[in-house]
């Protein structure tokens, strides 16, 4: 199962910050055992979503300052801290600043808030790698054109 936990990308500056959001609905599959009569959204899909936003930055930020063309992999969480919890209908406003880049990797500093409440906080430290793969290319420019559509 693939899990898109971003549903629109609200704010998007290639090299510096992009923001977006997440509709945490009942509907998600991850309530039905997560928890049981009281659903929780999973700190670790929190996370999730903000690494989908980070690493699309990234990229964009990679393909603009060195024209080079890779995908973004996780490899390290930082200062990770969990401060609420995340309920059905909580709508995300996730977060991601660029600290570092360079031909190699990058660095975000990413958080989750709900309203006006901090949720997730961590900086997350990306690798590029190299996948030729056109079919995920166009698919990739397809979901972010789709994520940065206007509301």
């Amino acid at each position: 199962m693939r899990f898109f936990l971003l549903d629109r990308i609200t704010r998007w500056e290639v090299g510096r910050v992009a923001e977006g959001l997440k509709n945490v609905a009942l509907s998600e599959d991850f309530f039905d055992d997560h928890f049981p009569r009281r659903p929780i959204m999973p700190g670790v899909l929190i996370l999730e979503g903000m690494a989908q936003l980070s690493g699309l930055l990234l990229e964009a930020s990679l393909a603009q300052q060195y024209s080079i063309g890779a995908k973004a992999v996780l490899t390290v969480l930082e200062r990770i801290k969990f401060r609420a919890m995340v309920k059905p209908g909580d709508t995300l406003q996730y977060r991601a600043e660029v600290a570092a880049l360079n031909e190699a990797g990058g660095k975000v500093r990413a958080a989750a808030r709900r309203d006006a409440t901090l949720v997730t906080s961590t900086e997350m430290v990306f690798a590029f790698k190299h996948v030729d793969d056109p079919l995920l290319d166009e698919k990739r420019r397809q979901l972010l054109a789709l994520w940065l559509k206007p509301g």
